[in-house]
């Protein structure tokens, strides 16, 4: 019989080449497996059902390589991409690995480290739309601080805006079809990055000077290690109308970026982004930022790609059966979830009617929502009780 949560390419899936082609390492620990060359990773995710793959530029071209071999690397994998019928939706720029970027890209105290880490997104953007890439990501990995006397945050948020503007212009100038989404981080790797959450960024993009083309990649990871609530961030991005693509993965709150496979640990959390994103009609790209654990040989990564996907058409289902859920959808209309009558827009008179009006604020008081029966309506749908 078909797996019904079988992905397909029309779900839009995509993996990080860093993602899968994890071999293992951790700080206390060295790689436990080898590495997969990035044609071999496209095969063999195109082969799961997955539709495309996303890289940074050095997941692709190894840093400092010629002119030629780069040529050459790029030729043999915009062949396997056409042979197993994948994408490259979105494309980055590793500016955190490199001994350069210590004090950080975008913000760093030295201004040749700045117009280098300008000049490396520059060429990395050129090699994303050469592959076809429509989204390119900016994740400030070491755009932060352990010492906050090195520099004054306002001075940090000056520049990193000087160089998105820089490139945004550069975009411009050479009329390439693209947009670009900022990813929040908390923390990790420095002890505080600058512009931590999605709220932050949301914030920040309204003063560059081309905010049309500028959004946001969140990470489940990213905003759960602090604690706060995915799809709550997700809802104003969409709301924003700056959601350009959104990186999956699961997070124990308060713990290091783990990048756990998709709904591993969150079951609620990420019933509730699905249902978000599916009934909200985005249409970008699923993209898969997590690796398989630590334990796992090749068969294990597979295994964690896979599942990554079918979890999240299972999630994707069980929205479409809470909203067939009659008993449910009659809990959500007596309390009123869907009840969009509003103030409207001010008027002279509507004050004064408003200002004129009587409640009965002890019966609204005593009026019970039922929310226990609702949330544990969901969680019998979610644990196939229902």
């Amino acid at each position: 019989m078909p797996d019904p949560y079988a992905p397909k390419k029309s779900d839009k899936f995509t993996f990080g080449l860093w993602t899968v082609g994890n071999p293992g390492r951790d700080p206390f620990g060295d790689p436990v497996r080898e590495p997969m060359a990035p044609t071999y990773i496209v095969k063999m995710l195109s082969q799961l059902g997955a539709y495309g793959v996303n890289l940074h530029d050095n997941d692709l071209v190894p840093f400092g390589a010629s002119a030629a071999e780069r040529d050459r690397i790029v030729r043999e994998f915009k062949a396997a991409l056409s042979d197993h019928g994948m994408k490259v939706p979105m494309a980055t720029t590793n500016l955190f690995g490199h001994p350069v970027f210590k004090d950080g890209a975008f913000t760093a105290n030295d201004p040749k480290v700045r117009a280098f880490a300008v000049q490396k997104t520059m060429r990395s953007i050129d090699l994303g739309m050469e592959l076809g890439a429509r989204i390119y990501v900016m994740w400030g990995g070491r755009e932060g601080v352990e010492a906050d006397a090195c520099r004054d945050a306002r001075e940090a948020i000056k520049r990193y805006r000087d160089c998105v503007n820089f490139l945004c212009d550069y975009v411009r100038d050479q009329k390439y079809d693209v947009r670009f989404a900022l990813e929040a981080k908390p923390n990790e790797p420095r002890s505080d990055l600058y512009l931590p959450t999605t709220g932050h960024m949301l914030a920040f993009i309204e003063t560059l000077d081309h905010p049309e083309m500028v959004g946001v990649n969140p990470e489940v990871a990213h905003e759960q290690m602090s604690g706060l609530n995915f799809h709550h961030g997700i809802a104003q991005a969409i709301d924003a109308g700056k959601l350009f693509h959104i990186d999956l993965n699961d997070q124990k709150p308060g713990r290091y970026d783990q990048d756990l496979r998709f709904g591993s640990e969150s079951l609620k959390g990420m019933f509730f982004l699905v249902k978000l994103l599916e009934e909200s009609g985005y249409d970008g790209p699923r993209h898969f930022d997590s690796h398989a654990y630590r334990t796992e040989d090749e068969a294990g990564v597979w295994a964690f790609a896979h599942g990554s996907m079918r979890t999240y058409n299972i999630f994707k289902d069980k929205a479409r059966r809470f909203a067939a859920d009659t008993e449910i959808q009659a809990l959500l209309k007596e309390a009123g979830a869907s009840n969009g009558d509003g103030l409207g827009a001010y008027s002279r008179e509507k004050g004064k009617q408003l200002k004129d009006t009587t409640f009965d604020v002890d019966a609204l008081a005593r009026k019970g929502l039922a929310y226990e029966h609702l949330d544990q309506l969901v969680v019998d749908l979610l644990l196939g009780a229902r």
